[in-house]
């Protein structure tokens, strides 16, 4: 089944669970009883009482409610999963902490596994995954009949062993890789010297620690002579907040530079920043991608809000969510999605529509073979397309030797290219 037929299926079947699930009432009598507790108890016990009545045969009611909190879950964000009871002792017992992955960081888009980053290095890296790449299939598990949490699940295992992976890539033919579990090292940041004394810092991670090797890189920099410098997030979708507002705060002396926000938008906490902590008041351009997600996005929110300077390439995947297990009576649970990130301003990265998630840059610079997040479809079609189709895209394209990202940034810091300062 193509990929349009499957959201033409998805659709039709959508249209019958809504007709189901607000009575078929239209106007605004339904719309109020969408979101009324009392209402949605009463439509799910009617349909219990049809599958216990008049279902062909014997239901296993177990089964029945198993797959009604898993949809429940589906029907929230990619970060909300259904946990069996027997998950639920692993979470708790951590169980899998003597597991390893694969070295990269996902999402769900469209209801499939989806690649928001590799780590360097990481035997994700190693094996060719790259940010951008749809899992359709782990082993034999297709990622788009799973939550997020299972698939993740399914990554972990012995180090040495294997796991095979299907994946699509824009503009390729379906393929699969394997790759071997290990253990790998988060890449220290770098930074170098440019003309016009501009100082880079390449980012790899917003991990705990990171933030006090990018302070010290920086003021390297500073002792080598550097003026301006450009701080490189492209690809850094691992992090905790913590880190990316001491991130920030190297440059922004002053302000709210994060937020958390809970239900009905209710502030949880800020995180506003420390003067004695600022370093840098000079030029600053920072660079972002697809890649670019979580606690990198708190830093390139925070130089847009404030004025900082100059954020360049593209928009942000959009993440950084926390999430809480509630335990249910039959031992099972959810892991709930109770907060979200949000710059300082209140703006929160992941968003309902994938189209209004992220940072967006105050200077757009696309490479040609950067993926795009919104617009799935091509991808997962390719695989239904005839031969010559698949050839016709499989045509490798010109290899981007310049990085014109950097390009960008470094004419800017250098006077060579004219930009609206962000308001």
């Amino acid at each position: 089944m193509s990929f349009k037929s499957k959201v033409t299926f998805v659709f039709l079947s959508a249209v019958v669970a809504a007709y189901v699930f607000v009575g078929g009432w239209l106007g605004t009598k339904a719309q109020q009883q969408i979101n009324d507790p009392g209402a949605q108890m009463r439509i799910f016990e009617s349909v219990l009482q049809h599958i216990q009545n008049d279902y062909v045969d014997e239901p296993d009611l177990a089964k029945v409610r198993a797959g009604a909190l898993r949809g429940l879950a589906y029907g929230l964000d990619p970060y909300s999963s259904y946990l069996t009871a027997e998950q639920v002792k692993d979470y708790l017992s951590n169980k899998n902490v003597k597991l390893v992955g694969i070295g990269a960081e996902f999402s769900q888009v469209s209801g499939y596994l989806y690649v928001i980053s590799t780590i360097k290095g990481s035997p994700a890296d190693k094996a060719g995954l790259k940010a951008g790449d749809v899992i359709e299939y782990i082993e034999n598990k297709a990622t788009r009949d799973i939550s997020l949490y299972d698939a993740q699940q399914l990554l972990l295992g012995e180090p040495g062993s294997k796991v095979k992976l299907r994946v699509l890539r824009s503009g390729s033919r379906p393929q699969t890789i394997i790759v071997e579990r290990g253990s790998y090292k988060i890449p220290e940041a770098e930074s170098r010297m440019e003309a016009g004394k501009i100082g880079i810092i390449k980012v790899y991670s917003l991990e705990e620690g990171e933030a006090k090797d990018i302070r010290n890189q920086l003021q390297n920099l500073l002792k080598q002579g550097a003026e301006k410098i450009i701080l490189d997030l492209r690809g850094v979708a691992a992090g905790t907040l913590t880190e990316a507002v001491e991130v920030a705060n190297l440059f922004i002396k002053e302000g709210t530079l994060a937020q958390v926000i809970g239900r009905e938008n209710k502030v949880l906490r800020t995180y506003t920043a420390d003067p004695s902590k600022h370093v840098f008041s000079g030029p600053l351009v920072a660079l972002i991608d697809i890649g670019t997600a979580g606690a990198a996005e708190v830093v390139a929110s925070a130089i847009l809000e404030y004025s900082r300077g100059e954020v360049v390439g593209e928009k942000s995947f959009g993440a950084g969510t926390e999430q809480e297990l509630f335990t249910l009576r039959s031992g099972d649970g959810f892991l709930l999605t109770v907060a979200k990130w949000a710059s300082g301003k209140g703006k929160p990265f992941l968003a309902d529509e994938r189209s209004n998630s992220g940072v967006k840059p105050s200077v757009e610079v696309k490479r040609s073979d950067s993926p795009d997040s919104t617009d799935l479809e091509n991808i997962l079609d390719q695989d239904e397309e005839t031969p010559q189709q698949q050839q016709q895209q499989t045509q490798p394209k010109p290899n981007e030797q310049e990085d014109i990202q950097l390009k960008k940034a470094l004419e800017i810091l250098q006077g060579k290219s004219a930009v609206a300062t962000p308001k």
